[in-house]
């Protein structure tokens, strides 16, 4: 599947800023089953220092700076990227998901070593006592990890309402966890929080939504903006995504840009401004489907 997509963020500011420093992960990641074909980025006013790098986690990310007054800042990214079909998992043939837990601990291969560093607490998701209750009821001793892993999806689908504006990124965890009801970003750390109470390492991805169902099916949730979701490590399996907010493994209608311990690694744009007094965001996130048609000479 071919897509398109649009994704323009505005800060406005009350008073002038003089200097403003940030990172931005606006460009889709290379991945297995994706291939980003084009990307750009444009920024206004134009930044006087601009670089491209790839972060820690393998992201790309842009480092700029505007140096000139400005009250208005304005990054408009756009993508042309192909996503691939990807076969479902059989998730009554991955581990125990203590022998997991187990290896997480012990086994020195290089796969469980880089996933080790996803069991433990990040800035804005803190395992505790009562996530690991939670998740207990979906992990019963010797279940297969990804089995129990897709239950606790579902239980968070159908326990949590999806409201918008009913939190922020400052929104405690605990907070989240106790009025059952946040946004995706909110159910993607909860999982994430629930998995490493128990030991597991989840990280969180972010990403791009198809804002169009096909034919017959209603349209995800969170596709409006950048929206988030989980992936577990299944040893054999590699690394396996799970949406939260729309109670589904990720496929074609989702579209990776980048992964992290948590929001904190892959905000799509963070920084530091002199001056600016107030200000506000605005983000409006559009994604297209693509025909060969519409999309010469992209094979």
């Amino acid at each position: 599947m071919l897509y398109r997509v649009m994704h323009t963020t505005t800060y406005q500011y009350t008073e002038p800023v003089s200097l403003c420093q940030n990172v931005a992960h606006l460009t889709p990641r290379p991945a297995p089953g994706q291939n980003c074909l084009e990307t750009s980025l444009e920024i206004h006013p134009l930044p006087a220092v601009l670089v491209e790098r790839v972060d820690y986690f393998g992201n790309p990310a842009t480092f700029f700076a505007v140096q000139e007054p400005h009250r208005e800042l304005t990054l408009t990214a756009l993508h042309q990227v192909e996503v691939a079909q990807r076969g479902a998992p059989d998730p009554a043939q991955t581990l125990p998901w203590e022998k997991v837990r187990e290896m997480l601990h012990t086994d020195r291969s290089r796969d469980c070593l880089a996933a080790s560093q996803f069991v433990w607490d990040s800035r804005y998701i803190r395992p505790s006592g009562d996530l690991a209750d939670y998740a207990r009821a979906s992990f019963a001793a010797g279940r297969p990890i990804l089995e129990g892993a897709l239950e606790l999806t579902h239980r968070i689908f159908t326990d949590f309402e999806y409201e918008p504006q009913s939190t922020t990124i400052a929104t405690a965890l605990a907070d989240v966890f106790a009025q059952r009801r946040g946004v995706c970003q909110d159910f993607a750390h909860l999982e994430i929080a629930c998995l490493r109470s128990l030991g597991l390492a989840a990280r969180y991805v972010s990403g791009y939504l198809s804002t169009e169902a096909p034919p017959g099916c209603v349209p995800l949730v969170g596709a409006d903006a950048t929206h988030a979701w989980v992936s577990i490590f299944c040893p054999g399996l590699g690394w396996v995504d799970l949406d939260p907010t729309n109670d589904q493994i990720p496929g074609e209608s989702h579209i990776l840009l980048a992964w992290g311990r948590d929001y904190d690694d892959v905000s799509p744009v963070k920084g530091v401004v002199l001056g600016g007094g107030q200000h506000s965001v605005s983000v409006a996130v559009h994604v297209e489907r693509l025909s060969e048609v519409d999309a010469p000479g992209i094979a």
